[in-house]
């Protein structure tokens, strides 16, 4: 029983001086490697996780499709304090993964430190460097490893309105830069993704048609909007010229800005159906009023004129919109009065942010009219859209109050929002002459027209200011707004074309543009005819 009893004895004893010795060597004799290796892996996780929430966008069955998520890709680094053969990193390194040689030493100069990032997503060949160096010359302190990087699936798709994440002069670590990327940053850094309101199937049709129009009309950039006039909801949102998000450093600056909330431009006669509006809304119009033209009115020492000098006679407002005569737009403020005219500009949204869920919205002006030695001809000129500045996303807006029988929406690109009413602009009555008004204009036209639908819109033809010398320049800006069906309206769809070298009128280039994104959209969403032929009944 004792021989038992010791044996037992010694084999613990034997078993307790073998664990103390072990413990002895990893806590003192190896003590520092393992606090240098914890103190890397601290560096590491602090320098290189981005666990950042995801972006998505949408289709008709409302199925989250990712638009930014996070991509795992290969990086290089040392751990200066580890590495021990340093001359020999400094000869090889620099040839091996193609980095510099100045930056190399620098970083092994520091010797407290843990972690140093040397390649980031690195090749396959590089990463097959280092593991051979590893390996077969025993190199301490260089890791292969790798890092959560922003990617952005579609790569151009929506790409002013994403934004991306990137560093700034005030920021080491990676933040959102521009776009939703930068509204939402607290919410994506945290973890928590982002759902927008953006159809990816439209985004992507109205993005080609952007890019064929801007092509064959040698235009310097364009803007298209589609918004869901009912609630405010932005289905689509493009400009370009646009850029790769993932590769952001190679684009410059002005690439980012979004310009259909960021640029502000005078837009023509599509304001016109608004002058029309505070007219028939005061009661001092009706559709059917009539004036006489006589191509030109003038006032404060200037003269203005219809477009291509021509002179109508005797015409009714809605004929003033067909025909888009600015001596009627005239005619139509005049009757409101300058005070209760620019004060139905502002009821439309105009001169104001919308307050749409994108950064760095700016509001447009309505300065023109607002600064003491205002004359009677800067309310002439704003009647039909010059001397006044709008966004797109504004203009597109106050359009929708139109759709959506006289309700202004707050627009939004998040999912999570809801529809909001900032006020009653007009009445639902005023709404549907003005509608009639811009369908006539349609089916006068032709060009915008689609069969077996009832489309109402407005084309804006507008000289760009000269800020250099005062006046205006040979250059245009043309504009579209339009929204179908008329009778029950789905969807507004705006689009601008900056500067085109090709066609004289809006009409040829972007009304044509228009009805191949509106008849997209009625086949995408199968939206039912509101003009049938008594056959077709």
């Amino acid at each position: 029983m004792k021989v038992r009893f010791y044996t037992l004895a010694l084999f613990f004893i034997t078993l307790y001086v073998m664990l103390g010795v072990n413990l002895y060597d990893l806590q003192i004799q190896k003590g520092d490697y393992f606090t240098e290796r914890v103190n890397a892996m601290k560096e590491l996780n602090a320098a290189l996780q981005l666990r950042r929430g995801q972006i998505f966008i949408t289709d008709r069955t409302g199925e989250g499709i990712p638009l930014a998520i996070n991509k795992d890709e290969p990086i290089i680094f040392i751990s200066p304090k580890e590495v021990t053969e340093r001359e020999k990193l400094l000869e090889i390194l620099p040839t091996g993964i193609g980095i510099d040689a100045a930056f190399l030493k620098k970083a092994l100069e520091n010797k407290e430190s843990s972690f140093k990032l040397l390649v980031e997503k690195a090749t396959d060949d590089e990463i097959a460097f280092i593991k051979k160096i590893v390996k077969e010359d025993g190199i301490k302190g260089i890791y292969t490893d790798t890092k959560q990087y922003r990617y952005y699936a579609f790569q151009s798709l929506a790409s002013q309105l994403s934004g991306f994440v990137g560093f700034t002069e005030d920021n080491d670590q990676p933040v959102g830069l521009y776009g939703i990327e930068k509204m939402y940053d607290d919410r994506l850094a945290g973890g928590d993704s982002v759902y927008l309101t953006i159809d990816r199937t439209i985004q992507t049709h109205v993005e080609q048609v952007l890019e064929d129009l801007m092509k064959n009309y040698d235009a310097v950039g364009g803007t298209v909007i589609v918004e869901e006039p009912k609630t405010g909801k932005i289905i689509a949102l493009a400009s370009k010229p646009d850029f790769d998000p993932n590769e952001y450093k190679k684009y410059p600056i002005k690439s980012f800005l979004n310009p259909a909330v960021q640029l502000v431009y005078e837009p023509g006669s599509v304001m016109k159906p608004f002058t029309m509006a505070a007219g028939i809304e005061t009661g001092v119009i009706t559709p059917d009023t009539t004036f006489v033209d006589k191509g030109s009115v003038t006032m404060n020492g200037r003269t203005i004129r219809n477009a291509n000098d021509k002179v109508y006679g005797k015409i009714t407002m809605t004929q003033v919109i067909e025909n888009s005569v600015n001596t009627g737009a005239i005619f139509a403020e005049q009757q409101v009065g300058h005070s209760r005219f620019i004060s139905y500009l502002k009821k439309f949204g105009f001169g104001e942010k919308t307050n749409i869920d994108i950064p760095d919205e700016i509001g447009g002006s309505l300065k023109n009219l607002e600064r003491s030695a205002v004359r009677d001809i800067d309310f002439a000129t704003a009647s039909f859209g010059q001397g006044t500045s709008v966004t797109p996303l504004q203009l597109a807006n106050a359009f929708s109050t139109i759709a959506n029988g006289g309700l202004l929406m707050k627009p939004f690109v998040s999912k999570d929002a809801e529809p909001y009413v900032v006020r009653r602009v007009v009445s639902e009555d005023t709404t549907k002459k003005i509608t009639a008004m811009l369908e006539s204009t349609v089916e006068k036209a032709k060009i915008a027209a689609i069969p077996q639908y009832r489309v109402a819109g407005k084309t804006g033809t507008a000289y760009i200011p000269d800020f250099t010398k005062g006046g205006y320049t040979e250059e245009m800006m043309h504009t579209f707004v339009g929204f179908a069906p008329a009778s029950d309206p789905q969807f507004v769809v705006l689009v601008k074309l900056e500067k085109p070298q090709v066609g004289e009128l809006a009409g040829m280039t972007v009304v044509p543009a228009f009805r191949d994104i509106a008849q997209y959209i009625i086949n995408y969403y199968h939206i039912p005819p509101d003009k049938l032929s008594v056959t077709e009944q």
